[in-house]
């Protein structure tokens, strides 16, 4: 069997997406639109320990995201299931690769890329949807946004994670 796919990280790909999207839709007030808080995102700290869970980061945004805009909590639809989606790829890959940069024995940095990330990304998109343009000043706006709530989740939530994670080495073979 190819190790790269082998149950065990399979089965942490599944285990990672199922977390955040009932995470997700337990508060879907917070989950989306322009302001939102996605308590979730604390999960974006996990590739930190494995490269298999960027998989799962992006798995789980677009289980989400999908399941949002089916339900019609999410008003971006479509559009933001696949542009959400991409925007974690691309912050889990960041977070693993500035895994090893540590301060004060955390890693700042890769907490910081899926708040970077995902205010750029996700405020150019609600800029494009809501205002029907990339307007400069609506898209400084929604960036704020995002990023003020990526803050709250990656920072204030992930990184105490990350520390409880670090302690139990439950992903340290994934």
């Amino acid at each position: 069997m190819n190790p790269l796919m082998s149950s065990r990280r399979m089965a942490v790909i599944a285990m990672i997406a199922a977390v955040y999207t009932a995470l997700v839709m337990a508060v879907p007030w917070l989950s989306y639109g322009p302001v939102q808080v996605r308590i979730a995102e604390s999960l974006t700290s996990l590739p930190v320990f494995t490269p298999v869970a960027i998989w799962g980061v992006g798995l789980r945004c677009f289980i989400a995201n999908l399941m949002g805009w089916l339900t019609g909590a999410n008003p971006l639809g479509a559009i933001d299931t696949v542009v959400g989606t991409v925007a974690s790829v691309i912050a889990g890959i960041i977070s693993y690769r500035l895994r090893g940069i540590r301060h004060w024995g955390l890693p700042i940095l890769s907490a910081l890329s899926p708040v970077v990330v995902n205010a750029v990304i996700i405020g150019a998109q609600l800029s494009i949807i809501i205002s029907g343009t990339l307007n400069p000043a609506v898209f400084a706006g929604y960036a704020l946004s995002v990023g003020a709530g990526q803050m709250i989740a990656c920072i204030g939530l992930g990184l105490p994670l990350f520390k409880a994670l670090e302690r139990t080495n439950l992903l340290t073979d994934a």
